[in-house]
């Protein structure tokens, strides 16, 4: 972080920390708030936060949780990528249920979502699909994420003949590759706050809405 993202980063901090997370403050839609502090964190130049925790399950309620980016978000929910053969894709098939956590420690914030998953449209897919690097389109061809692999040498050899298959053209969207959103009925945000007594205010979805409550730190 440079000297001026750093001294962003503590003022953001301080600001809430002292301030803390008043309903007033957060006001009645989640993803306006959701969009104030991720577009902070950002400029708090904090390295990767769009990183995000994805947790999924089994139909029979075997957790599972991973390390994910969120690429897109608005009022619709909450997107990422991935094959759909791994192995969060094989569990959000048997269990559409999932949660995602943000969490960026410096500003003493994080962000838990509860909701349902579904695909994005083949076109979304397409679209970032289209945007990523080369060799990153390569990868998602050449790796049949979550299988067992022989050796580090077999997985380069796979990623060496998808160069080989596609160095005539472009990298087409692979079928078993896309997005998935999360759409959630609960966010909730957590603001440190000093001696422990920190702010959580979670956000339910309603028919005509969101219900907010204060929840004990």
């Amino acid at each position: 972080m440079s000297i001026r993202a750093t001294l962003r980063a503590f003022f953001t901090t301080g600001k809430g920390v002292v301030r803390g997370l008043t309903e007033e403050e957060a006001g009645t839609d989640p993803f306006a708030l959701f969009d104030r502090w991720f577009r902070e964190a950002r400029q708090a130049g904090l390295y990767l936060p769009e990183s995000i925790a994805v947790a999924t399950s089994t139909a029979e309620g075997k957790p599972s949780v991973r390390q994910l980016l969120l690429k897109a978000f608005d009022d619709r929910g909450f997107v990422f990528y991935t094959n759909y053969d791994s192995r969060k894709g094989a569990e959000i098939e048997e269990n559409p249920l999932a949660a995602l956590a943000v969490h960026w420690p410096i500003l003493q914030r994080q962000v838990r979502i509860n909701g349902t998953v579904e695909k994005t449209s083949a076109e979304e897919s397409r679209a970032y699909f289209d945007s990523r690097p080369r060799g990153s389109r390569i990868g998602a061809w050449a790796s049949d994420q979550s299988s067992v692999v022989g050796s580090r040498n077999e997985l380069e050899r796979k990623f060496k003949e998808t160069q080989e298959r596609f160095q005539s053209g472009d990298v087409p969207l692979p079928p078993f590759w896309g997005g998935y959103r999360l759409i959630p009925e609960t966010i909730e945000f957590w603001q440190g706050r000093v001696n422990r007594m920190h702010d959580r205010l979670r956000f339910t979805r309603a028919s005509d809405g969101w219900t907010i409550d204060r929840l004990c730190p």
